[in-house]
């Protein structure tokens, strides 16, 4: 037992995370216990591509964003990234990510662009032709 789980009262000034692990937040915490992102659970993939939205105002004095939204907005405010690459540069699991990416995408702070569906690529057997029709010029 520890001091977190032995039920005994805290001393004051005593630290509410690990010194190894670093602050303890549990993912429901950041999320208000939601598991899915906005009011329609909107489902982002690995790798959609968010952007910074160009006529959003600033984050830095929004006092209705949490800090780890405002991490998410910082790492868009330099380029287009995926979940993926939000989730791993703002060191969260991903499912969180989604449901914080729900919130900003509400509030409409970012723009998602969703991959295109499998069924709407073009065939494997049509771009073969087009490349043996470029080597051939």
């Amino acid at each position: 037992m520890n001091e977190y789980t032995s039920g005994a009262p805290r001393e004051p000034g005593s630290q509410w995370y690990d010194n190894e692990a670093g602050p303890l937040v549990r993912p429901y915490a950041m999320t208000g216990g939601r598991t899915r992102s906005g009011p329609t659970g909107v489902r982002f993939d690995l790798i959609a591509l968010v952007t910074l939205d160009p006529g959003a105002a600033g984050a830095d004095g929004d006092t209705t964003l949490g800090p780890e939204h405002r991490s998410l907005v910082d790492l868009c405010r330099t380029e287009t990234q995926s979940v993926a690459e939000l989730a791993a540069g703002a060191d969260l699991p991903v499912g969180v990510v989604r449901v914080l990416l729900g919130d900003l995408l509400e509030l409409g702070r970012v723009t998602v662009s969703r991959p295109v569906p499998p069924a709407q690529l073009p065939d494997e057997r049509i771009l073969r032709e087009v490349i043996a029709g470029l080597r051939a010029l």
